[in-house]
């Protein structure tokens, strides 16, 4: 711990590491003395354009001195085209999807409106969400039910009714579920993230739609740590040319900056009325000042061919390293699964040499850098990972 840093006043909620960070730039971090760190988890695939983009600081600076907040009692000038943004790369960039948004503060949040915006879509008997085992939706009461993690409930019991937990990958555990009379959505991540970066088979979501055709539940497809160019596409599920209900977002959405977003179909949307939902600061200025920037860079950058490239070449140097039996994921958001359970160990040797990689299973450790580093960041951080893991094998 940092000398002189008394944190008797801050609940004990995180167990943090002993740098603390006080400025970055890019993929690089400096701690109070000076030491440099390649940052591989990204604030958890939160700072896709790097520390302190000089782009999306600029325009924080300049709403800062302009105009903060003013609730959504009044109009904003920058909801409107955010919204249009997000509507037009969840269609894949070129032509709207023809939704529409709920502005937040976190992905928890978004999931959180997904999940009330179903249950008025379907009305009284039919509240019922199908989510999967392994999964992690959010923190809140319910978005922590809908988290397919039964040990993470044991605390909180007894959580909100109405959820029913399925293997993931497997659709005919999601039919059967369907089945329930009161199933009324099917909440999942296209690619795991905090289960072990699982990817599902290539037909899983496809068979999941078809699903939810059948039965008339919608399909929520929560892109909090995949979405805006993370896989290499603008959100995950349209690797597979999928047509989602509900899509969340949060995380890389304002690069640092809490902000959050629900997209819609316009039909499903329209089940929510003045007062059905809110958060007072969803949506305020200074947020999507930050997330007009952010996505403004990343569509100038090219960030879904950038994360496809550099993802391959870290995939690849990912492989070859001491101990890692495969490497799963998709673009910039990776995890090399070791054979042995110490990837703990692993991460925290990787700190102290001055790389920031999360060990999200005991056998796997997750990267995430942000979706402009270099190729000479990632061969940086491969040579630290190659000297660490062979440490902990030996």
């Amino acid at each position: 711990m940092s000398a002189g840093q008394d944190r008797s006043a801050l609940m004990a909620t995180y167990t943090p590491a002993d740098p603390v960070f006080v400025r970055g730039s890019g993929t690089e971090l400096f701690d109070e003395d000076g030491r440099r760190y390649l940052d591989f988890i990204g604030g958890l695939a939160v700072i896709s354009l790097g520390h302190s983009h000089p782009v999306v600081a600029a325009a924080i600076a300049e709403q800062a001195g302009t105009l903060n907040h003013v609730s959504n009692l009044y109009r904003n000038a920058l909801a409107p085209e955010v919204a249009s943004t997000i509507d037009r790369l969840v269609g894949g960039g070129e032509v709207p999807a023809g939704g529409q948004v709920f502005f937040c503060n976190s992905g928890a949040e978004a999931n959180e409106c997904a999940i009330k915006l179903a249950r008025r879509w379907n009305g009284a008997g039919r509240h019922g969400v199908v989510a999967t085992l392994g999964s992690f939706h959010g923190r809140t009461l319910a978005t922590l039910a809908a988290t397919g993690q039964p040990e993470k409930h044991v605390p909180f019991a007894p959580v909100p009714e109405g959820f029913a937990h399925v293997p993931f990958d497997d659709p005919a555990a999601i039919a059967d579920a369907l089945a329930s009379k009161d199933a009324g959505a099917v909440l999942l991540e296209p690619i795991q993230g905090e289960g072990g970066v699982v990817v599902p088979s290539s037909d899983y979501l496809a068979k999941v739609r078809e699903l939810c055709d059948e039965h008339r539940a919608l399909l929520i497809v929560d892109e909090i740590q995949t979405g805006l160019g993370r896989t290499g596409h603008w959100f995950a599920f349209q690797a597979q040319g999928l047509r989602p209900d509900i899509v969340t977002m949060a995380k890389a959405l304002g690069n640092g900056m809490p902000v959050g977003a629900c997209w819609a179909r316009a039909e499903v949307a329209a089940a929510f009325g003045p007062g059905d939902h809110g958060s007072t600061f969803g949506g305020q200025p200074l947020a999507l000042s930050a997330a007009r920037a952010t996505l403004a860079v990343m569509e100038d950058e090219g960030v879904c061919a950038r994360a496809q490239r550099a993802g391959a070449r870290l995939a690849q140097g990912l492989g070859g390293l001491p101990g890692v039996l495969d490497v799963r994921g998709a673009g910039l958001l990776l995890a090399a699964r070791l054979g042995g359970e110490h990837a703990k160990e692993a991460a925290a040797r990787a700190l102290a040499g001055g790389l920031l990689v999360n060990a999200v299973r005991p056998d796997a450790l997750r990267v995430a850098p942000p979706l402009l580093v270099s190729d000479q960041e990632i061969d940086e951080a491969l040579a630290i990972l190659s000297g660490v893991l062979g440490e902990v094998r030996g």
